[in-house]
């Protein structure tokens, strides 16, 4: 159901609140360039500050603005059962293709703990749900033997593996259904993980680069590893920069260098320093975004 290239969207704000007009552009930009769809609300999204009134009303505008063109798959996890549940029904509500679930971070919940939340608001909603497993952010990994028997829950149906490990990757085909899709959560991995067995990726990057992250996933799935290999070698510096602080602060800079939105994040996030900064206008231009 979700396979190829999905944008983990950034969130533009200016004046302290959503810039609606910088977004829907963003969307129509991530339509023109074939991507299957968008995920709104997540990490890249910055998620972790929106409000919940906030939240809802990114995922209706991602729904209105793809005008049924690409899928929406909304972020809806919390480290609260409860509030995940609640959101991921609203998000059913005014029309969503799925969810994707983060791993309840903070509280650290043992692997027994994590198949019950996700359990309970896959009981909770009809919505296809996608677990995301970053332990990177949330001090905690979904293991393969939960995540396999998730698997076994009707409309949980994919996983967002951002381990950065391809043994985790490599695993997870082995191990689950062949209808359940393995989507890479890191961008310089998608190539290797898709090789293996993955269906596509939730990809950072194609917020700046959509057209080329879908040229790479369609000539993987054509057998075509040359042009494949090709893209990724090209895009490995820019996914690399894109990383040099943390997500979504370079994205976001590479989207103001490109005049698509304005330079706003919400604390604790800020700035690029200005190393970094002339780091990253290096890469762009090495890679003919600027000039």
């Amino acid at each position: 159901m979700f396979k190829g290239v999905y944008t983990a969207i950034v969130t533009p704000f200016k004046n302290g609140k959503i810039d609606w007009e910088a977004y829907k552009n963003l969307v129509k930009d991530q339509i023109k360039a074939g991507v299957n769809g968008i995920v709104p609300c997540g990490t890249t999204g910055e998620s972790a500050t929106l409000s919940y009134d906030e939240h809802i009303d990114l995922i209706k505008a991602s729904i209105e603005y793809a005008e049924g063109k690409i899928k929406v798959i909304a972020g809806t996890g919390s480290n609260s059962t409860r509030e995940a549940v609640e959101l991921t029904k609203k998000a059913e509500e005014v029309g969503a293709d799925g969810a994707l679930l983060i791993t309840p971070y903070y509280n650290k919940p043992t692997q027994r703990g994590l198949y019950q939340h996700f359990k309970t608001i896959a009981e909770a909603t009809d919505l296809p749900l996608i677990l995301y497993n970053i332990p990177s952010r949330t001090a905690r990994k979904i293991e393969i033997d939960t995540i396999c028997k998730l698997a076994e829950i009707k409309n949980i149906v994919g996983v967002k593996d951002a381990t950065g490990s391809l043994d985790m990757a490599t695993s997870l085909v082995r191990s689950c259904p062949d209808d359940f899709v393995i989507l890479s959560g890191d961008d310089s991995l998608t190539l290797p993980i898709m090789a293996v067995g993955g269906h596509g990726v939730i990809s950072a990057v194609a917020n700046i680069i959509p057209g080329d992250m879908v040229k790479m996933v369609e000539a993987i799935n054509n057998n075509d590893m040359k042009t494949a290999r090709e893209l990724h070698l090209k895009m490995f510096p820019l996914i690399k920069a894109i990383f040099i602080e943390t997500n979504p602060i370079p994205v976001k800079q590479a989207l103001v260098l490109m005049d698509k939105i304005k330079l706003e994040y919400r604390l604790p996030l800020m700035e690029m320093t200005s190393d970094h900064k002339l780091e990253l206008i290096k890469v762009m231009r090495e890679y003919g975004l600027m000039y």
